[in-house]
């Protein structure tokens, strides 16, 4: 069996691309990472739900939408209505901003339990974990040669543990250079 880099590279590039927004989840993964908490936990169970999620979209949306037409198009105007409302909450905070401060001085620690349930929930009641992993990712993942679906959603999977080790681990390496940073201290 020969191995499909096009497959693979497609997967990684589609993956990545909607993994890397700043949305709830990447931005408590980057505190946590500042505040040098449970990191390994944190990269797993992002990377393992969002793999869980990608082969369940490139191997599952096919049958939904074959099965259940009317369902595709819940998901495409409820895809399209979501998006229409973060849009203009995006356009409403352009003139309303604010700044995420997060105080690492004074920052508690936190159980891995309460890390690992907020970790969950910033993931699965998130509808963007599912307009980009299950749906985004599992139609272009469908929508490749049968032989090519398994080489895209190894990529694709690729792109999520690259992404969320990196995120977690990254944010740990720079907690001094922000802080220098923010005090003008360069």
């Amino acid at each position: 069996m020969e191995i499909d880099f096009s497959g693979l590279l497609t997967g990684f590039v589609a993956s990545i691309s909607l993994i890397m927004a700043i949305g709830v989840q990447n931005a408590f993964i980057l505190k946590q990472g500042l505040k040098r908490q449970h990191l390994f936990l944190i990269a797993f169970t992002c990377s393992l739900c969002d793999s869980i999620l990608i082969v369940l979209g490139v191997s599952g949306i096919e049958i939904l939408t074959n099965d259940y037409p009317m369902l595709t198009k819940f998901m495409e105007w409820g895809g399209a209505l979501f998006l229409l409302a973060y849009g203009l909450r995006s356009f409403w905070s352009v003139f309303h901003p604010h700044i995420l401060v997060a105080s690492l001085e004074n920052a508690l620690p936190t159980s891995k339990m309460s890390t690992l349930l907020a970790l969950l929930g910033f993931t699965f009641l998130n509808p963007h974990t599912y307009i980009d992993t299950f749906l985004l990712l599992g139609t272009i993942g469908a929508e490749q040669e049968p032989h090519e679906q398994l080489y895209f959603m190894i990529g694709a999977v690729a792109a999520s543990v690259t992404w969320f080790f990196s995120l977690t681990y990254g944010a740990s390496k720079l907690v001094h250079f922000l802080k220098v940073h923010a005090l003008g201290k360069y």
